[in-house]
């Protein structure tokens, strides 16, 4: 499994192609994190991220999706589960999945002796993933491709249900990614305690329990009613998927 992680990262140093959750969600979850680092932790982060913060390496996983040869770490971003199963009952994917990288990428990082340059992408990885799981819709159904193949009008625009949950909701408040992280709500010790006491394949079950309400729409016109109905769910998603990144971060290098 390591092995094919270093080789995917050969692909990749270079590359500079961009996409535009979508970035302001996981800037979101890397500011968040960023607060919640041990001392330690974030300076260790800072040597080995080169000073970068959180909140911008989170988005470099869907920066690099057009470089050649990164095809291959296209399935790494979700998981297909059907609705009557788990994930360990589930077909599983030859080419990997979201748990199967956070669990991976995760134990790579605290035991093997790694470059600095292998460190940096995995940790920026890490970052980027931690917070894909958390959007409920990359925890998906197969047949419908997460959501993607739905198409919506989203306030009259052209769209999908899997674009709606990464960006539209969070791009239509037209708010900075510190604006909407300081706008969160602040969680207890005890919700911080708990959030980080579950792994991958717990939020990917969170995840899950979603389905029913978002598939739930009178037609394909989405708006207010259906924000109002969702957002909440959209905002507690990516506070705890900020907490859980520091989380781990804090637990290999804290």
């Amino acid at each position: 499994m390591f092995r094919h992680l270093i080789i995917a990262i050969a692909f990749v140093f270079c590359a500079h192609s961009s996409y535009g959750w979508g970035a302001t969600g996981h800037r979101v979850t890397g500011e968040i994190a960023e607060q919640h680092l041990t001392k330690k932790a974030r300076k260790q982060l800072r040597k080995i991220l080169d000073g970068e913060g959180l909140a911008l390496v989170s988005t470099w996983m869907d920066e690099i999706k057009s470089a050649p040869g990164t095809r291959h770490l296209n399935p790494w971003h979700y998981v297909s589960i059907p609705d009557t199963a788990t994930y360990e009952s589930s077909e599983k994917n030859p080419d990997g999945d979201v748990i199967w990288a956070i669990e991976t990428i995760t134990d790579s990082i605290k035991n093997n002796d790694l470059s600095a340059e292998v460190e940096r992408d995995l940790v920026r990885m890490l970052i980027h993933l931690v917070g894909d799981i958390h959007q409920p819709l990359h925890v998906g159904r197969a047949e419908d491709k997460g959501g993607n193949s739905i198409r919506i009008k989203w306030f009259g625009n052209p769209s999908n249900l899997h674009r709606v949950w990464d960006s539209d909701m969070i791009d239509g408040y037209k708010m900075s990614y510190t604006e909407f992280a300081r706008n969160l709500p602040t969680p207890s010790r005890a919700q911080i305690k708990e959030w980080q006491a579950s792994g991958p394949r717990d939020w990917a079950v969170e995840s899950m329990s979603y389905r029913e309400g978002i598939y739930n729409y009178p037609n394909e016109r989405l708006g207010y009613r259906y924000q109002y109905n969702h957002f909440d769910t959209v905002k507690e998603r990516l506070l705890q998927a900020g907490i859980r990144i520091a989380g781990l971060l804090n637990e290999i290098y804290g």
